[in-house]
Formats: C-alpha cells, sequence, structure tokens
C-alpha cells in the first residue's frame, strides 16, 4: 500500500487524498439526546408540505432513516431488512411508532418518494400500516443529517452518495434515543428499542419487566441480560413461591387443628 501511495502521478495523488477526506465525512456520529430541529421544511410523497413536528402529532416515538431512491444497493439492503423486521412485530408502524425516511438527494422529487414507499409498503405486510418518504432542500436534508449524526458525501464522477446504514431512534418531542447499525434488525432488539424510547409509555407490566431483565448492549447491537436485576427477580420470586407455600401450609394447618393436637 505504501508503495502504491509513492508511486501515483500528482493527479492520482489528488484524487487518492480527496478520496481519504472524502471517506472521513461518512458514518454515524452519535448525538446521543440530541434534538431535532421540528420546524425543518420538507414534503411528503404526495407533495404537500410538512414540517418534521407533523410527523410527531400522535405522541409516539419514530424510526428514522436517511435514504435516497437512487440508491444502488445499500438503502434497499437497509429497508428490506427493516421491513423484515418489521414483519415480525405485533406493533404496527404508522400507529404504534413512526416511520420516517428522508431522502439525502436534494434533486428527488415527490413522484419518486411515491413510488419507493410504495414498493416497501407493499412488503410490510400489517393492513393499515404508514411509512413517511420525505424530500426536500438541501439546507434541511443537512440540518436534519448534522443533528442525528449521519455523515455522507456525494461523489460527483460515480453519481452516488457515500453513506452508512443505520436505524435512528427519536423519542417522542424528536430526541435522538439509539441507533441500530446495519441492514439486518433483530425484531426484538427493534421492539425492546422502541418501548425504551417511547419513555415512560410502556404498554404492560410484562414489557416493564423485561426491559428490567434485559439491557442493551451497545457493542454488540442487542439487548442481553441484566444478570444482576435477573438475579433480584429471582430472588423475589423464590419469596413469593415459597411464601405462597407457607400460608397454604397455615390455612390447611387452620382447616383441620385435630391434625395439629395429634
Amino acid at each position: 500500500m505504501v508503495c502504491a501511495v509513492v508511486f501515483l502521478t500528482g493527479s492520482a495523488q489528488a484524487q487518492e487524498f480527496r478520496a481519504v477526506e472524502d471517506l472521513a465525512e461518512v458514518g454515524i456520529f452519535e448525538h446521543l439526546d440530541q434534538q431535532v430541529p421540528m420546524d425543518l421544511q420538507f414534503q411528503n410523497h404526495a407533495g404537500k408540505d410538512l414540517v418534521f413536528a407533523d410527523l410527531f402529532k400522535n405522541g409516539k416515538p419514530a424510526i428514522l432513516t436517511l435514504n435516497y431512491a437512487s440508491c444502488p444497493m445499500l438503502c434497499n439492503l437497509q429497508l428490506t431488512g427493516l421491513v423484515n423486521a418489521l414483519n415480525q412485530l405485533d406493533e404496527v408502524g404508522g400507529k404504534d411508532f413512526n416511520i420516517i425516511t428522508v431522502s439525502i438527494n436534494p434533486e428527488e422529487q415527490a413522484a419518486e418518494a411515491a413510488e419507493v414507499r410504495f414498493s416497501y409498503l407493499e412488503k410490510y405486510d400489517s393492513p393499515g400500516a404508514d411509512w413517511n418518504f420525505l424530500i426536500g432542500q438541501q439546507a434541511p436534508i443537512t440540518q436534519l443529517a448534522e443533528a442525528v449524526g449521519f455523515g455522507y458525501h456525494f461523489i460527483p464522477e460515480q453519481d452516488e452518495f457515500a453513506h452508512t446504514a443505520a436505524l435512528i431512534l427519536l423519542t417522542p418531542e424528536g430526541k435522538v434515543a439509539r441507533y441500530l447499525y446495519g441492514i439486518d434488525y433483530d425484531p426484538e432488539t427493534l421492539r425492546l428499542s422502541l418501548l425504551e424510547t417511547e419513555a415512560g409509555e410502556v404498554k404492560s407490566s410484562l414489557d416493564r419487566l423485561i426491559l428490567y431483565c434485559f439491557a442493551y448492549d451497545a457493542t454488540k447491537g442487542r439487548y442481553a441480560p441484566a444478570i444482576m436485576n435477573l438475579t433480584r427477580v429471582g430472588g423475589a420470586l423464590t419469596i413469593v413461591v415459597l411464601g405462597a407455600f407457607i400460608v397454604r401450609l397455615m390455612r390447611k394447618a387452620a382447616a383441620n387443628p385435630e391434625n395439629i393436637a395429634a
């Protein structure tokens, strides 16, 4: 690799250095708890103007992705992976949580967003589901990407965007809560992440227990058993079972006092 750099021509060296600089801009730079500007202006797939806050009027958290319609491969792989995970959830996008995909290409039109939206909703096997596909001008796209730490770069020679793949979970207030990386998403990790992102609105006692017993492992991108909490729960269950057994014996003894006298 060193020799290759040494023998590059001046023009090739310039391209190589520029490529390295471009690559430095690409990636996810985590901005946890960062507030997304809620007044950013976009258009939906029908060409209707809206602000980002309009997408959170139902008070639900959101899954945000940044993609673009003409992406040759990565965007399709990511959104297909998301659909595969969504199809294994009981919760429904657009009802129990929001799904928002924003194009990073300011040249895209509403018709392209509508076409992509249709194709993924068709794969999303959940009646009544909804998915927001948005387009916008460069300024709001840049502001959104910077707020959530999504680094990307346009490569003119290839007419493509260099970018990575991640789901960005936003709270009902529009704050960054979690990043799920890659193109293949574990359904249970996605479900638990949405429950945590929804803050205090955990839906059932069972959900609360699961979130108490399992903690998100950022190094693995999945939930893992919270050993101390599991131990506490196990100890509490043991006490409850033992207590119930003792109460049962006491009731039995009270019902049959002659057994005690004997």
